[in-house]
């Protein structure tokens, strides 16, 4: 369902987060509070700006004012991709009810197997009827952007913001940090000073006004704020420091704060000190993307976003052959070796791909980038007469691409593994024998469907996205070494009309190194 801007705004502007006992539902601990909230009512209606009463019984304190929303489109059917194109049925959450979804997805790590990656995503992204009990009031919107941003999909989250058409501080808040994230601060800044009703936070206003060259009120703003005390004393030198740098000439730059927001990040990169991005929360990753930074971070940045399936391969190819390795390990490695790759498969020749395929595969494995491997290259490899030990990996990097069934269906089998992933890969595994204990779990779920007591029960209850949700989990599970999990999850995923990311999933598993 595709829903206006303004029909967004009109119902998200009547309510607040979901709200947990303890605060929202869906907090991220590392937003940069770039807007003031307004306090919210139990119900999660904004009730106005959080400001102390005027005596201290709080008599001038208006009352709670409680609000429904209009009959009209629901903010939570937004969506990027529609069911033809998604795979999914529109009314994925069945009987659902929106806290027990939300707490599912947000519980959800999402260091799944690509193919459950990508399904993961498409769930957060794909337009779905909302739980009866949604209200219009968009609570299931904001879990999955929140969701969205801890996966690194900034701009998956951005574009489902911009199609949700809100400016409610929640949302632009969200907007807010990608767009720091993403190099568009001024085009951002510009949205804050042109929206009267949102109330910018202190560091905000200092950096959007620094921005916009108004270096003189920001000086103003930040001397004020310190006196009155509405900034800390590391905030307010780190923010003095972004306003005139040759003023602290020589002296030590404030500690990182902790959680690091993407406006803290973006001031230290103003002042000459940014903050490396390895072990901040991934959707940081996208700052070092930009050609700001050195060849190394940006393709270390590259490998985590691409390996999270948040970026197309493409972008890691570009970055591998950019320039040529100026050392030796780690990515340097990976760099040369896909470069020597990549040459040897543009000239054609057989013998070279083959001298070449097993050192760039070892190196895509060590990253975890198999599939964004297999999505560049596996039809070429599928098409070249290659044999032996070059042969047997190109078979498996066809498997891992879309061309999967396709490559299968005309390959002869070396072996009783590849006579079981060809089995796998058509749908057939009649006559084919699982190799090891992973097979055997993999097999019985194609064979003798059976989910877990638990999944079944939410399939029973018509709450076919919680159910496959579970599945996942239980797949994850499976990797580490539950090969129950392994089998319950894949059958799920099949009973739930997913037959085909089952099959990827298997051959995953049975192709990728992750298990333990």
């Amino acid at each position: 369902m595709r829903i206006s801007a303004g029909a967004a705004l009109a119902f998200l502007a009547l309510t607040g987060p979901l709200q947990a006992e303890d605060g929202p539902l869906s907090a991220i601990d590392w937003l940069s509070q770039s807007v003031a909230t307004p306090v919210t009512a139990a119900a999660g209606v904004p009730t106005g700006i959080d400001e102390p009463p005027v005596t201290a019984e709080g008599g001038a304190v208006p009352d709670p004012v409680t609000t429904t929303a209009l009959d009209g489109p629901n903010p939570d059917a937004v969506g990027l991709i529609p069911p033809a194109v998604s795979g999914l049925p529109r009314d994925l959450w069945g009987a659902g009810l929106t806290r027990e979804i939300a707490e599912r997805l947000i519980a959800h790590p999402g260091d799944d197997l690509p193919a459950m990656r990508q399904l993961f995503l498409t769930i957060l992204l794909a337009e779905l009827t909302p739980p009866s009990d949604s209200g219009g009031r968009g609570e299931l919107l904001q879990v999955r952007i929140d969701k969205l941003l801890a996966l690194g999909a900034l701009e998956q989250a951005s574009a489902l913001i911009e199609a949700a058409g809100a400016d409610t501080p929640e949302l632009f808040r969200r907007s807010f940090d990608v767009a720091l994230l993403t190099g568009a601060e001024d085009r951002a800044c510009a949205r804050m000073q042109g929206a009267p009703h949102l109330a910018p936070t202190v560091p905000a206003r200092i950096f959007c006004l620094a921005r916009s060259g108004d270096w003189d009120t920001a000086a103003l703003t930040l001397h004020t704020s310190q006196a009155l005390g509405q900034v800390g004393p590391d905030q307010g030198s780190l923010l003095a420091r972004f306003l005139d740098p040759d003023l602290f000439e020589g002296e030590p730059v404030p500690p990182a704060p902790n959680p690091v927001t993407p406006l803290d990040w973006k001031i230290f990169e103003a002042v000459g000190e940014p903050l490396r991005t390895e072990g901040l929360p991934l959707a940081f990753s996208y700052a070092e993307i930009s050609p700001r930074s050195g060849w190394k971070a940006r393709i270390e940045a590259a490998e985590r976003l691409t390996r999270a399936g948040t970026i197309a391969p493409n972008v890691i190819l570009g970055l591998y052959t950019e320039a040529h390795p100026a050392a030796s390990g780690g990515v340097w490695d990976r760099a040369e070796a896909f470069q020597r790759f990549e040459s040897a498969l543009a000239s054609g020749d057989p013998e070279r791909v083959a001298a070449t395929l097993p050192a760039v595969w070892d190196r895509m494995a060590e990253a975890e980038l198999e599939v964004p491997f297999a999505l560049l290259f596996g039809r070429q490899l599928s098409e070249m007469p290659l044999t032996g030990k070059a042969a047997a990996i190109a078979f498996r990097v066809a498997l891992l691409s879309p061309q999967a069934e396709q490559v299968a269906q005309r390959h002869q089998p070396a072996d009783a593994t590849e006579g079981f992933l060809i089995g796998l890969a058509t749908g057939n595994l009649d006559g084919r024998v699982p190799p090891d204990s992973l097979g055997r779990a993999i097999w019985a779920a194609f064979r003798t469907p059976e989910p877990s007591t638990a999944a079944q029960a939410l399939l029973d209850a018509n709450r076919k996205g919680e159910a496959i949700v579970q599945a996942m989990d239980s797949i994850a599970r499976g990797v580490r070494g539950d090969l129950r999990g392994v089998s319950e999850g894949l059958s799920l995923l099949r009973l739930g009309g997913l037959d085909s990311v089952a099959r990827r999933t298997a051959l995953e598993l049975m192709i990728l190194e992750r298990r333990g």
